[in-house]
């Protein structure tokens, strides 16, 4: 198959990657707003323009607008890897139905981790647990890149 054949739109694993890619993306843009009503739910602004009233404070330090940042981080340590290894990984041309698991699961991982860590705070493994499922596969994918190019 021809780089052209492979990064169409009639070729299924690309089609799969460019569907979970802007699944990421979107969730991962989607963090900013869910950073700015932590900040107005809690009223802990980084900046004095931001403040709402005379009384409010500048604070850096509120656990639950952090949370949520911390979260917002780690999807760009993970969701940009992605994309880029994702990208090679279709031009290795994968077995369709493993790639698409792969993007599948890689996407469902860094929903799961965003509910469980800054939405809904469930205790461990449950953040552990979609945090490796989605370095594994994206580990996974890295490898065969690795050993397609050699």
């Amino acid at each position: 198959m021809s780089v052209v054949e492979l990064l169409s739109f009639d070729n299924v694993v690309f089609k799969s990657y460019v569907f979970w890619g802007t699944v990421m993306v979107t969730k991962m843009l989607l963090m900013g707003p869910l950073t700015a009503i932590q900040r107005f739910k809690t009223k802990t602004f980084a900046n004095p323009e931001d403040l709402l009233t005379k009384k409010d404070k500048i604070k850096f330090d509120d656990p639950n607008v952090e949370r949520v940042r911390r979260a917002h981080r780690n999807d760009m340590e993970n969701i940009i890897p992605f994309l880029a290894i994702g990208y090679y990984y279709v031009l290795t041309n994968p077995s369709a139905a493993l790639a698409i698991n792969l993007f599948r699961a890689i996407g469902l991982a860094r929903i799961v981790h965003t509910l469980v860590y800054a939405v809904v705070v469930v205790p461990q493994p449950a953040r552990a647990i979609s945090f490796f499922v989605g370095l594994a596969a994206t580990a996974f994918m890295a490898a065969r890149v690795i050993m397609f190019s050699l």
